[in-house]
């Protein structure tokens, strides 16, 4: 049977690694007044657990994702990351948009080295060659190494989104809807494969998604907003479904169904 977490329970490891506390962010309207998206934000994520956060749209959620990213900053509360407060962006924290943001005049080689160039100024030539081919055979493209992003597919050009963003080495690795722009046929295989090198290489993730049963798949936690304005947490799922996981068994398992109905319940309170 799944368990209801209180919102500002403590992850299921020994120690916080992430800690959104008392998080508001309000922006200020044409005649003064403010408009509050997020209202009292309380979180914690440990050092390897993968939480998504789910809601209907104009809830909030990428602005809280972009707090954590350190490109918003709260209007009041903190975010802390092992302790010290998020006050900009910084390599321990790479993000995964969905529009891809890929330069286009590079190569699927030179996107990614672009990226470990910027975290490891004073690492050798040949260890950042070897970091960039390590990440592009993690997401089986090293038959793309050398193709421009308008010769991919866009299942292709999110590989090399991700793969870019794990080349850093950071300790947290955040997904704004990674798999929105995807075709329903892509997404499950991308949605594996992103799970796949998260068993392998373990850090906290943040993952952003309008898709109950991707959530339910891919988290250990689902967070569950309430619609905006002044957005918060209304209910947080514990995902204990065993790892590694596989799709079509899950489509066997009552305790799936239990956790999307109460999911999907949540969400249509809230429609």
């Amino acid at each position: 049977m799944t368990t209801q977490l209180s919102l500002n329970s403590t992850p299921p490891q020994d120690k916080t690694f992430l800690a959104i506390e008392n998080v508001v962010k309000a922006f200020r309207k044409p005649d003064g007044s403010q408009f509050v998206v997020l209202d009292g934000i309380d979180l914690a994520i440990a050092e390897q657990q993968y939480v998504s956060v789910i809601g209907h749209s104009g809830c909030g959620k990428s602005t809280l994702l972009r707090i954590v990213a350190g490109l918003e900053k709260p209007t009041s509360g903190s975010v802390t990351l092992e302790g010290k407060i998020i006050r900009k962006p910084g390599a321990e924290r790479m993000m995964v948009f969905q529009g891809y943001s890929l330069l286009p005049w590079l190569t699927v080689r030179e996107n990614i080295r672009m990226a470990v160039d910027e975290v490891f100024k004073t690492t050798s030539r040949a260890e950042k060659i070897a970091v960039v081919n390590e990440h592009i055979d993690m997401v089986n493209l090293t038959a793309a190494a050398d193709k421009y992003p308008h010769e991919l597919s866009g299942g292709m050009k999110q590989r090399v989104g991700v793969a870019r963003a794990l080349a850093t080495r950071p300790k947290m690795l955040l997904l704004d809807e990674p798999f929105g722009a995807l075709d329903a046929l892509t997404r499950p295989k991308l949605q594996q494969q992103v799970l796949d090198i998260w068993e392998n290489h373990r850090q906290a993730v943040m993952m952003i998604t309008h898709d109950v049963d991707e959530a339910i798949f891919m988290s250990d936690r689902v967070v569950m907003m309430t619609n905006g304005p002044k957005a918060t947490i209304g209910k947080v799922l514990d995902i204990s479904l065993p790892r590694p996981r596989d799709r079509h068994e899950l489509r066997e398992s009552k305790e799936y169904y239990e956790l999307r109905n109460q999911a999907l319940d949540f969400l249509e309170r809230y429609q």
